[in-house]
């Protein structure tokens, strides 16, 4: 069993465990956000904690109307001309903390006069050191080069955050639900082992989702780059209309990324044009119909809406792994990759 593997396996745990010790923090992190009643957000990350910071965009606007930029981080180190951030709430977003540009940009903001906050798997990290205040993602050590566990505890801590801010029971009962989604989220996702290695020629594939899911499409575009090293980007659907849906043909490889709420209807009538177009649509829905016209179904079982992205991603991460599994790539360590990658 590879370490990844082991990894996507322990995502139920990890959710658990949050759910479990990290409320106090959480809430407190959440009474210092109401005091400070920033007008707006500025997100800083980079890589996979990117992808969560597109997830903590939509949940942020829908759930507590806070509207949230995600930041330029060259413009700290490079250009050395930080934007004004005084008065807002300045997340940095990373994995390991150690990412140098991301760091700087709560270090100009705290000097600006902005709240900051780290979310990061280290606690005595860089950027838990430059930050007010830091929630801990308590994934345990990491050691596959491709994040799973780390990304699926970025985003329960984001819906923890947010469930605190919004002081809203019911997002609590939803998140009190979230393990056991996604140990049957694993549970359904057991036959992509079977079935995967008739992909295994593919040289491109695009990922396809819309609200808080155009985050889970930019996540798996970016697990298939960095497991089997082919061409496949992440799009909302409603930006694939304009332009890039051009590039599909007969056969060529779509994920899409289509659970129950409001922007499944926009995602069947993509997916009723792809069909045209002769597409092979690898869908991951809880939609019978949704599943039932797709050429390799990936179900999950019904979540509510703003928690789907946590189960949503686990197919495609467990597909991306059986790829590389099936072409003989090393699924652990990834060619040219480091855990750890810092940037400035």
């Amino acid at each position: 069993m590879s370490q990844l593997q082991k990894e996507i396996a322990e995502q139920p745990g990890v959710i658990g465990r949050l759910l479990d010790d990290a409320w106090a923090d959480t809430e407190r992190a959440a009474a210092t956000i109401r005091a400070f009643n920033p007008p707006f957000v500025c997100i800083a990350a980079r890589g996979t904690s990117d992808n969560a910071a597109r997830y903590a965009q939509y949940l942020f606007g829908h759930a507590l109307g806070l509207p949230v930029m995600l930041a330029t981080p060259s413009l700290h180190t490079l250009y050395k001309r930080p934007a004004d951030l005084s008065r807002s709430l300045v997340i940095g977003i990373s994995q390991s903390g150690a990412a140098e540009d991301v760091r700087q940009v709560l270090a100009d903001a705290r000097k600006q006069g902005a709240l900051t906050l780290a979310i990061t798997n280290i606690a005595d990290s860089p950027l838990g050191a430059t930050a007010e205040t830091t929630l801990l993602l308590r994934a345990g050590q990491e050691l596959s080069v491709a994040a799973s566990k780390t990304y699926t505890s970025q985003l329960t801590v984001v819906a923890m955050l947010t469930a605190a801010l919004a002081d809203d029971p019911a997002m609590r009962g939803d998140l009190a639900r979230l393990p056991k989604l996604a140990e049957k989220t694993l549970e359904l996702s057991e036959a992509i082992g079977g079935w995967s290695s008739r992909y295994q020629k593919i040289a491109r594939l695009v990922a396809l989702g819309r609200g808080f899911n155009y985050a889970t499409a930019c996540e798996i575009a970016l697990k298939i780059k960095e497991l089997i090293y082919i061409a496949s980007e992440g799009y909302s659907e409603a930006d694939f209309w304009h332009g890039p849906i051009a590039a599909i043909d007969a056969l060529h490889p779509v994920v899409l990324v289509a659970p129950s709420g409001p922007t499944l209807d926009s995602l069947r009538t993509m997916q009723a044009d792809l069909v045209k177009r002769g597409a092979d649509l690898l869908v991951i829905s809880d939609d019978e119909q949704t599943l039932a016209d797709a050429t390799t179904p990936l179900p999950v079982p019904a979540a509510p809406e703003w928690l789907s992205p946590i189960t949503c991603v686990m197919p495609g991460q467990i597909f991306g792994m059986q790829q590389a599994l099936a072409r003989g790539y090393a699924v652990d360590k990834p060619r040219g990759l480091s855990k750890v990658t810092v940037t400035e």
